[in-house]
């Protein structure tokens, strides 16, 4: 007879001035997390005041990047399965059962599932932004945050076995335009320094000439973003106009 193996898992957040997000993220994690760690750059809003309500283990940490501030998070947690959220980030009903069945019987390394973002009050169901699959439940074990700032990703070991669990990660991403242009801005500083650190130099015809308009036409005609209407366009605009600041910031750094 096969004895299910049940597990034990810890939360984990990152943040810095969530205020508007971390009550909504905290509270669906209550059916989930045996612990709930959160660990905050020095927010100045009401993210810390917010969180002791709920009683979660709050650690401050300097913040170095993505990556490395994932990673110290994850060696936070208690228990060697992790979730791992955004602040912006919530799990719908059918996403939280999920969760809860692979607890009572974890049979393999990891789980991915379907992340479904919100813009601006609209669910995004196109522009290569769904079903945007991500790995965030895993035996902290066997994988660890990589990829290149600021888009950190979840690397399993090579030998590792992952799952995908039913329902959504519901991603509040932003409430206004004006956020997301202010975070493409500070993306694109952070793009553009990692490039640079590794030496990778722009090519004006293809990187400044031609990958903006390339990125749009890909959002909007291949990817389908027009099915998502105005944000749709949106979204498609400002994608190519990310594409386009990296590669002028980053050429600037080469000739400073």
């Amino acid at each position: 007879m096969m004895v299910k193996k049940q597990v034990k898992i810890s939360a984990v957040i990152i943040t810095f001035n969530e205020e508007k997000n971390i009550g909504r993220c905290l509270d669906s994690l209550q059916k989930v997390a045996d612990e709930i760690v959160v660990v905050d750059s020095c927010s100045n809003d009401k993210t810390c005041e917010i969180c002791e309500k709920y009683g979660v283990r709050f650690i401050q940490n300097r913040f170095k990047g993505h990556i490395e501030q994932k990673n110290f998070a994850m060696q936070q947690a208690e228990y060697d399965w992790v979730l791992s959220l955004d602040a912006d980030e919530v799990l719908s009903l059918e996403l939280t059962d999920s969760i809860l069945k692979v607890k009572k019987d974890w049979v393999i390394d990891g789980y991915a599932f379907n992340r479904l973002t919100n813009y601006c009050g609209t669910w995004i169901r196109h522009c290569r932004w769904y079903p945007d699959t991500k790995l965030r439940l895993w035996d902290k074990r066997r994988g660890r945050w990589g990829g290149v700032n600021p888009h950190d990703r979840l690397i399993m070991d090579d030998r590792s076995q992952a799952g995908h669990l039913k329902g959504n990660l519901l991603h509040y991403s932003y409430h206004t335009i004006k956020e997301h242009v202010d975070q493409i801005n500070s993306f694109s500083d952070i793009a553009a320094m990692e490039a640079f650190k590794n030496g990778r130099k722009p090519n004006f015809l293809i990187d400044i000439l031609l990958n903006p308009p390339f990125a749009f036409l890909k959002k909007y005609i291949i990817k389908l973003g027009f099915m998502d209407g105005y944000y749709g366009f949106v979204i498609s605009i400002h994608t190519a106009y990310g594409k386009f600041l990296k590669y002028v910031k980053l050429k600037e750094l080469f000739r400073k």
